[in-house]
């Protein structure tokens, strides 16, 4: 068999409704008000499936509109779904654009279903000598596997791809044979397609009935040995049984051929790609898929830090720009720093200073914004501050790295910033003011927060000034991987010519003052300028006391209640060895799975692809009811996270309570 024959097919509706439900509790809104969840986790997972197993031949089948030959046979076929969510219908037209833009094969046959289409070609393919992988998380084509016919379920929540064969088709089923999978569905039914089955059989008896009796027509055939209602019930509902079997068979006879040159996998349309993401405002998926951009790295900064080097008074050092390229085909933006008007001073003398504070000392209100060593406020040291008076102009003031001398250079501001006539403008202006705080100034006066408004207009999406910018201005602002680069090779901003991070940094004031005009009078239009001024502003300077200070914890109360807690997790933790009947280390999951599954019997293991039985807290969740074990595990869990992330007392580990600043 040739590894370079390889045939991914999807199914389509499967993984729509899975990645639409992924997002639920949480969906993916963009500023258009359209629920994203569907596209973006499709698109995710057809990108990583395209990206990791490389496929030579793709294609994804969808069901049709109309009524299938099951709806025949059994008018009550699916009758019990709900309606197609609109946030649903909405997304298919825009990942069959998807779809054609990265020139996949979209499949759909009359009458019959997606998971029809992907077996009738399963099989022709295998002929042909591909191997093939269905991509799906449904179970029922566990009945189509064969030496080379694989189950492919995309990886969730973080769990991993599973990829089953024969072996975990049959394990995960409790079956002798692949071709027993229908069997089952015609004992058991099928809730979510509404396959009857036998009413009062589930999962486990079904499995222990083909076990005895192997099919469901021997079953019935011998009915007779059967004792009690089960004998009653199989005798009653037999030819439900029957049709249940019958429609829950993948239909092979498909009339479609597998044109192998129509499925390979071919240079997709970028542009095409650069259009719908643009328009969908996946801007993540554009720069990995597209390749024309960055990811923001991990920096040890809030948009980071400057250096100290000197320049003439108020030099805008027109040339010295960081080199990016203008804003790709699919971003959201069609503006950046190099084809848009501005003029960015930098501000590194005595001189200098004293006229932009001058300035400052003029103005109703100006925006500023800090660029420090580090995201944590009370961690970080100040190395550049930027303001802004007017949109298209701004400030940098770059700060010494020696503490001394950076402290008489910020409180030359200190009149400004606690000058209560003058309203302050700032994205997450609380980190602002905490940093100033520990150089001893108090930020006073009205504080207008970018990253506060928006949260109160658009509770549901991002409020980075980023997405903010790119999304109300259509600007897309200076990232910080163009100044610092990304991974092993990321330096500090210490280490960027001043004349770069002025722009980077003085570019942050202008946005975020820009962003101000936009958001404050749609606060106004939306009645919600009374709830920001009367709670959420002075909510800010309350929250920014409340950091600094930090918090008195009780390292005695804290170290006994330690004490308590060991107690109980060592009385739990013998309680579990002797309902286990031996002792293991219950912080392993692996240890875990085999003792509940293997040794105890619990019903329902699920091996990952690497073997080991999944025992995350959905799982164990549905077993404590009627395993007490579990129950105990789940209790020793609880108790020993609450020990170790919330009662060790950083005191006694030679930890500041409150940190570097106490």
């Amino acid at each position: 068999m040739s590894e370079d024959k390889r045939l991914f097919l999807l199914d389509g509706h499967a993984l729509v409704y899975r990645a639409h439900f992924a997002f639920i509790t949480r969906p993916l809104i963009n500023s258009k008000g359209v629920n994203t969840s569907a596209v973006a986790g499709f698109t995710r997972s057809l990108w990583d499936l395209i990206h990791n197993e490389k496929p030579t031949h793709i294609a994804v089948a969808f069901d049709p509109p109309t009524p299938t030959f099951r709806h025949t046979m059994f008018a009550e076929y699916k009758a019990n779904r709900e309606e197609q969510p609109d946030d649903i219908r909405v997304a298919f037209p825009y990942i069959k654009r998807l779809l054609r833009a990265f020139k996949i094969p979209i499949l759909s046959v009359d009458h019959y279903e997606a998971d029809d289409v992907i077996g009738t070609l399963s099989k022709k393919a295998e002929a042909q000598g591909y191997k093939v992988y269905m991509v799906t998380p449904d179970k029922d084509y566990g009945q189509l596997v064969s030496p080379n016919i694989f189950m492919y379920k995309p990886s969730r929540q973080g769990n991993g791809v599973e990829v089953w064969g024969e072996k975990e088709v049959t394990e995960n089923w409790g079956i002798a044979r692949i071709d027993q999978v229908v069997d089952m569905l015609g004992l058991m039914g099928d809730k979510v397609d509404n396959i009857p089955g036998i009413p009062g059989i589930g999962e486990k008896t079904a499995a222990k009935l083909l076990e005895e009796f192997d099919t469901v027509e021997n079953l019935i055939q011998n009915a007779d040995k059967l004792k009690g209602k089960q004998r009653e019930r199989v005798e009653e509902f037999k030819e439900q049984a029957l049709l249940s079997k019958e429609l829950a068979k993948i239909d092979l006879n498909v009339p479609i051929d597998f044109e192998e040159d129509a499925y390979t996998i071919d240079p997709f349309d970028k542009d095409a790609l650069a259009e719908l993401f643009k328009e969908l405002e996946f801007r993540t998926l554009a720069n990995q898929i597209l390749g024309e951009g960055e990811e923001e790295p991990e920096a040890s900064s809030t948009r980071s830090s400057a250096s100290g080097r000197q320049g003439s008074l108020f030099d805008n050092n027109e040339g010295n720009a960081p080199q990016a390229s203008a804003p790709p085909a699919h971003s959201v933006a069609d503006n950046n720093i190099h084809n848009t008007p501005h003029e960015y001073y930098l501000v590194d003398t005595a001189d200098a200073r004293k006229q932009l504070i001058d300035l400052l000392l003029q103005q109703k209100e100006f925006c500023f914004d800090s660029e420090t060593t580090n995201i944590d406020a009370n961690q970080a040291e100040l190395v550049g501050l930027s303001f802004a008076i007017k949109a298209g102009e701004a400030y940098y003031v770059p700060i010494s790295a020696d503490q001394e001398e950076a402290r008489k250079m910020v409180h030359e501001f200190k009149g400004i910033f606690e000058n209560e006539s003058i309203r302050k403008i700032g994205q997450n202006i609380k980190y602002d003011a905490i940093v100033l705080k520990w150089y001893g100034i108090e930020v006073q006066g009205a504080l207008f927060d970018t990253m506060v408004a928006h949260y109160l207009l658009e509770p549901e999406l991002r409020h980075g000034m980023d997405y903010l910018s790119e999304t109300y201005l259509k600007y897309q602002p200076v990232s910080i991987a163009t100044l610092i680069g990304k991974g092993k090779n990321q330096i500090t901003m210490r280490e960027v010519p001043v004349e770069e991070v002025k722009d980077y940094a003085a570019e942050d004031a202008d946005i975020t003052l820009q962003l101000q005009e936009f958001l404050e009078p749609k606060l106004q239009k939306e009645n919600l300028e009374k709830l920001y001024l009367d709670i959420e502003a002075p909510m800010i300077k309350t929250l920014v006391d409340m950091e600094f200070e930090g918090i008195r914890i009780d390292p005695g109360f804290l170290a006994d209640y330690s004490k308590e807690l060991d107690k109980e997790i060592l009385k739990l933790e013998q309680m579990i060895y002797e309902k286990a009947g031996g002792k293991f280390n219950i912080a392993s999951p692996k240890q875990v799975g085999e003792i509940l599954f293997d040794k105890l019997k619990a019903p329902g293991g699920k091996k990952t692809k690497t073997g080991q039985y999944k025992t995350d807290e959905d799982v164990l969740s549905e077993l404590a009811a009627t395993f007490p074990i579990v129950a105990d595990i789940l209790n020793y869990r609880g108790l020993s996270k609450l020990k170790s992330t919330y009662v060790r007392c950083p005191a006694q580990n030679g930890e500041s309570a409150h940190g570097a600043h106490s």
